[in-house]
């Protein structure tokens, strides 16, 4: 009686194990899909660059910035506005415009005639060219003037006579600004009004 009431004893005790074993078995299973799912995404994000410390993100923003500037200085003049290239094309030059705001006005020397320009100038560099046209506006304006005072009727009646003053007065302006500012810029000169009465 006693070996018969020790059997059911070990196949209780012999009965839990079989219990835990789908139990445990369930945990290790979904820790290792867990494990695996998170292996992934981890991968996933240092691979794509999401654990990159800023200041190497900073380097390579740097390297880059160095390396325009490389390209802009060697189509630069020293200390002076660098050019702007298009985004397309790497050999042309992006051409800026600034149309001046007040109309010129003068009288034509030894008649009673005035002309009235409206004037528009365009460069291949930065925005500092058009900052130091603003900044030295009274100074161009004055020196714009004076060269369109020296027209006389002769000269107005030349074919050339509009391309021949634009010429000079991108001349005048850069002079100007070479004068003040030890560069100037301008690459051409456009009339978007030109009367004379």
């Amino acid at each position: 009686m006693a070996e018969a009431a020790a059997a059911p004893t070990e196949e209780v005790v012999e009965g839990e194990p079989k219990k835990k074993k789908p139990i445990l078995l369930i945990l290790v299973i979904a820790l290792s899909v867990i494990i695996l799912i998170m292996s992934v995404m981890f991968g996933t994000l240092y691979f794509s660059g999401f654990f990159e410390h800023k200041s190497e993100a900073a380097a390579h923003e740097k390297v880059d910035e160095l390396e325009k500037a490389a390209d802009n200085a060697h189509n630069a003049t020293p200390d002076g506005p660098s050019k702007v290239k298009k985004e397309s094309e790497a050999t042309r030059f992006e051409n800026t415009y600034l149309q001046i705001d007040k109309e010129f006005m003068t009288n034509i020397t030894g008649s009673k005639k005035v002309m009235v320009v409206q004037v528009a100038v365009m460069t291949h560099y930065d925005a500092r060219v058009f900052d130091n046209m603003k900044k030295h506006e009274f100074a161009i304006r004055s020196a714009v003037l004076d060269v369109m005072r020296q027209s006389t009727e002769a000269d107005v009646a030349k074919s050339d006579f509009r391309t021949d003053m634009a010429a000079k007065i991108k001349v005048v302006m850069n002079e100007i600004l070479m004068k003040y500012e030890d560069f100037g810029g301008i690459e051409d000169v456009f009339f978007t009004s030109f009367v004379m009465q």
